[in-house]
């Protein structure tokens, strides 16, 4: 509810508080007094395009401020939290034109970017009035606002669902066929290269452990001769057969030496010893370093085999298990695809079915509720003079998307017989004022927390009628704030509230000034309409009876 308008040097308001409250808001005044001014006041603080001439003459720059009270679950909070700010109660919007054409917009006293405040402003406001075309004149928001008097939100979340299950499995589909598509064009490849490399099966580090293998077969090659030499030497042959002769010799010496060759004896023998281990040690180490050549042959046969392999297939050696298994799947995709694909494409037929169902459900309940409208916009014609229009809901065909199949318009015919329309461009300007309040006063049963202004919508209406409009307007507040500029004494007379805006003309400057007025002063008002210039007492009993109406 828009609680507070703050007005400071715009046209010709240099300094405006206006406190709004709940129900019928009337505004009443001459014929450019400056209605219009307000009223484009506030679609500057709500998003709309502002200009340097809004500015006030001789001032630098002018702002307006207005303040809404938001329910809580006021469509509002969501954009405010999309963008960014705290949705708390209390919600403000301000707007600031510069003389040279420069705009700030501010939410909560923090700046904001023009379109998020034009969100919000159609958030928080509904304008209507013969010149409406973002509201009930857009077909466009036709099928949210029957949707919204339906109120099938089940049925609108049961064909997203529906909607969505259907793209999803679409696109599994899609995503299958185009995958089959480019395995069928690699077949002959995939066939070939999962036989070579299943054939050849390559393990998990072999390349490290056949590079080891070799590595110490060509070192094992390399040395073992040498030390097989060295074993020659050190044998019977050699170092040993050497030493076991000196022994003997000196052995058979010994005993004529007296003594004079245990020492040598002795230490030949540790010699012998020592020679004994040294040969044992070298024996070992030719059993260590045995090879097959066979062996080291199929060693680097497989480790080249391997690697060009690796090469190949443009992989590390390591990474060719998995490439098999990889390249064995999509062959096994491409064998067993067929029946993937009929799978995918039975689950995309019976998701087309559940949308058509969901779509079918969301079509009856919207021309179920389009009858209900039709019917209770007939209703509110026949006081407003206007019994043998007719207002139809049309429903046709339309892509499907995730709001159902459906395209929705509002359709007149002012006259018997005359083809019906769309509404903003068949009705004159009286019937269309007429059209617009009836409509919205059934809409407005289903929807909470509106501001509603209403501007001129009573222009070329008079007497019952006006009367009727005005009953209308007031039964509208009931559950909404409205703001309606009227020129119409049947309907500022249904207000709960009542302002006059006047010009006034103070030295070389003209102002325009909002005064609320008092009981005493609302039938002045009233009967200033009625009467004109001369206020007559029969003026003001006539005022009197319309407010005690």
């Amino acid at each position: 509810m828009l609680r507070s308008l703050s007005i400071r040097d715009i046209v010709l308001i240099d300094a405006l508080d206006l406190e709004l409250r709940p129900g019928l808001n009337v505004l009443t005044g001459e014929t450019g007094a400056g209605k219009s001014i307000l009223l484009d006041a506030l679609g500057l603080a709500l998003g709309a395009k502002g200009r340097g001439e809004m500015v006030r003459p001789g001032a630098a720059e002018g702002s307006v401020t207005a303040v809404f009270d938001l329910a809580p679950g006021h469509p509002a909070r969501a954009l405010l939290a999309e963008a960014g700010f705290e949705a708390d109660d209390e919600l403000v919007l301000r707007r600031v034109a510069a003389a040279d054409g420069r705009l700030r917009a501010f939410v909560n006293d923090r700046r904001a970017s023009g379109a998020a405040l034009a969100a919000l402003g159609e958030a928080l406001v509904e304008v209507h009035g013969q010149h409406d075309d973002r509201g009930l004149l857009n077909a466009a928001g036709h099928r949210a606002l029957l949707d919204a008097f339906a109120g099938c939100e089940a049925e609108r979340a049961a064909c997203r669902a529906a909607w969505a299950a259907w793209r999803d499995a679409a696109a599994a589909l899609e995503t299958a066929r185009a995958a089959a598509t480019e395995a069928a064009r690699d077949e002959d490849f995939l066939r070939h290269a999962v036989a070579e490399l299943t054939a050849f099966a390559p393990e998990a580090g072999e390349d490290a452990r056949l590079d080891a293998e070799r590595r110490r077969m060509q070192a094992a090659e390399r040395i073992r001769s040498e030390v097989a030499r060295a074993a020659e030497e050190i044998g019977p042959t050699g170092a040993e057969g050497a030493l076991a002769d000196a022994a003997r010799r000196l052995d058979r010496a010994a005993a004529a030496a007296e003594g004079a060759l245990d020492g040598a004896l002795a230490a030949l023998e540790r010699a012998m010893t020592e020679l004994g281990e040294a040969q044992a040690g070298v024996e070992a180490a030719l059993d260590l370093l045995a090879y097959d050549p066979l062996a080291l042959e199929r060693a680097e046969e497989r480790l080249f085999a391997l690697r060009a392999l690796a090469r190949k297939h443009q992989a590390a050696p390591d990474d060719l298990p998995a490439l098999t298994e990889a390249l064995a799947a999509r062959l096994a995709a491409i064998d067993g695809g067929a029946e993937g694909l009929a799978a995918l494409s039975a689950a995309v037929e019976a998701a087309d079915a559940d949308y058509a169902a969901a779509a079918a459900t969301l079509t009856a309940a919207r021309r179920a509720a389009a009858a209900r409208l039709d019917a209770g916009v007939a209703a509110e014609l026949a006081p407003l003079k206007m019994e043998r229009a007719v207002f139809r809901t049309e429903i046709a065909a339309d892509a499907p998307g995730p709001d159902g199949a459906d395209r929705v318009a509002f359709t007149v015919a002012p006259n018997p017989g005359a083809p019906a329309g769309p509404i903003g461009r068949i009705a004159s300007g009286g019937e269309l004022s007429r059209f617009l309040l009836a409509l919205k006063v059934r809409l407005a049963a289903r929807q909470e927390g509106l501001t509603l202004i209403f501007d001129e919508i009573d222009r070329g209406v008079g007497g019952a009628t006006a009367d009727a409009v005005g009953r209308r307007l007031a039964r509208l507040a009931e559950d909404a704030q409205v703001l309606v500029v009227t020129h119409s004494p049947q309907v500022a007379a249904r207000g709960a509230h009542h302002w006059r805006i006047l010009k006034q003309i103070e030295g070389a400057a003209t102002r325009t000034r909002v005064l609320p007025l008092s009981p005493r002063e609302r039938e002045e008002e009233i009967a200033r309409m009625l009467a004109g210039e001369t206020v007559t007492a029969a003026a003001k009993s006539a005022a009197a009876a319309l407010l005690a109406g």
